[in-house]
């Protein structure tokens, strides 16, 4: 019995190790392509500015190399369902469930321009932070009033001139996957803009990479799915606080943790 456990214990130590030393390479992995990729974007950006004023060559180039780091771990698969429901030349304010850092490799994936809004410590981080300076996603201090206002009025100005906005409506991850309830500032815009709303539902990444977690988490298969888009006329006569609630729930049809049987929040 005690050889047992013995054994049972040496191999869970040996998965674990295994996970960690993984987990370690693929960060370091990372890192250094990291530098390199946002020299390429420099580049990028340096040779296209000029012509393309909404940067949706730099936006594809960096959609590339973020997708990059989901292609090299072969634990992980993925697949992005719907991406033909994006009409080409239509602006939105795209909206999303968040579960894990992955959700932003997954979108960018998509392969779809659009602007991101993140907080502004994102900015600060070399290499990654620096390419979304230059791609001029948007920046928000989060408890900062003036903030708020300033990234609303970027926002406003970036959907007028033809690119779509991507939002994480819960504002933080979910920890169990249950969505959290939507705060209103995507749906503020949608309405203050006439733009129609982009839902898009993702699974599998919490399991792949959990919140406040960078080890890796075994073999997992990570999912994406485009839904068909909101137009505006569905939602004009409805409050924001409606909108934000008609939206979520048509977003949590898509996402498992929302599957008839289990709890719903």
């Amino acid at each position: 019995m005690a050889s047992k456990t013995i054994r049972k214990q040496s191999v869970r130590t040996g998965g674990f190790m295994i996970n960690k030393i993984i987990s370690i390479s693929f960060l370091t992995f990372i890192a250094v392509t990291s530098a390199l990729m946002f020299l390429l974007a420099l580049c990028v950006y340096l040779l296209t500015a000029l012509f393309d004023r909404r940067l949706v060559l730099l936006h594809q180039f960096s959609s590339f190399w973020a997708a990059m780091y989901l292609w090299v771990m072969p634990a992980w698969t993925t697949t992005v369902e719907g991406r033909d429901r994006i009409r080409k030349g239509a602006t939105y304010v795209v909206v999303s469930n968040h579960q894990s850092q992955l959700d932003i490799l997954m979108a960018f994936s998509l392969f779809f321009p659009f602007k991101w809004v993140s907080k502004a410590e994102v900015f600060k981080l070399p290499f990654i932070g620096w390419n979304m300076v230059l791609n001029r996603y948007i920046k928000l201090y989060r408890g900062e009033g003036e903030s708020v206002r300033q990234m609303m009025a970027l926002c406003e100005q970036t959907l007028a001139r033809g690119s779509s906005v991507y939002f994480f409506p819960e504002g933080t991850r979910s920890e169990t996957g249950v969505m959290r309830p939507f705060k209103p500032g995507a749906f503020i815009l949608a309405h203050k803009m006439k733009v129609p709303v982009l839902p898009i539902a993702i699974n599998g990444t919490k399991h792949a990479l959990p919140k406040n977690s960078v080890n890796f988490h075994g073999r997992h298969h990570l999912r994406i799915r485009v839904l068909d888009e909101i137009p505006y006329a569905a939602f004009e006569h409805l409050s924001v606080e409606d909108t934000a609630a008609m939206v979520r729930e048509t977003i949590s049809r898509y996402v498992d943790e929302h599957a008839p049987g289990r709890e719903m929040n």
